[in-house]
This record gives C-alpha cells, sequence and structure tokens, in this order.
C-alpha cells in the first residue's frame, strides 16, 4: 500500500490549489489528480480494514478468537 504517499500527493495538490494562482485549466487537472489521489486513498484503506480483526476473547490455553472488524460497530456507538 502507498496511501501515505497518496495522501501526501492530495495534501499538496490541495495546498497547490488554496494558491489560486491556476488558471481554470490548471486547476482543473489539479482537481481531477486530486480525485484519483482520493480514489487511491479509498482503497487503500478500504484494503486495510479487510485485514482488521477485532479481538473476541483469550481462550484460557492463550489462543485468541477474533472475528472481522466490522465499521459500522462504530457508528452504533
Amino acid at each position: 500500500m502507498e496511501f501515505e504517499k497518496n495522501l501526501k500527493s492530495l495534501e499538496t495538490i490541495v495546498e497547490k490549489m488554496s494558491d489560486e494562482k491556476l488558471s481554470l485549466n490548471e486547476a482543473l487537472k489539479a482537481f481531477e489528480k486530486g480525485m484519483q489521489m482520493i480514489k487511491k486513498c479509498r482503497e487503500d484503506l478500504n484494503q486495510a480494514e479487510q485485514k482488521v480483526e477485532k479481538l473476541i476473547k483469550i481462550h484460557e490455553d492463550g489462543t485468541a478468537e477474533t472475528e472481522p472488524f466490522d465499521s459500522t460497530d462504530l457508528a452504533d456507538k
């Protein structure tokens, strides 16, 4: 995953667009690139989320019982 690299690119694009010295064409190109970076970041986060498991219980023999992480669990709290 290149999440950190993509996020940094997105931050750079936002800073560049905030400068307000871009032509309309340059701003549109930067916006398109930013949308691509957002898509890549979301894909990376989704992949990471699929790998995360929630610890349910530790048995007496020391083995862990887990279940897949469900982000809706956070919304319920």
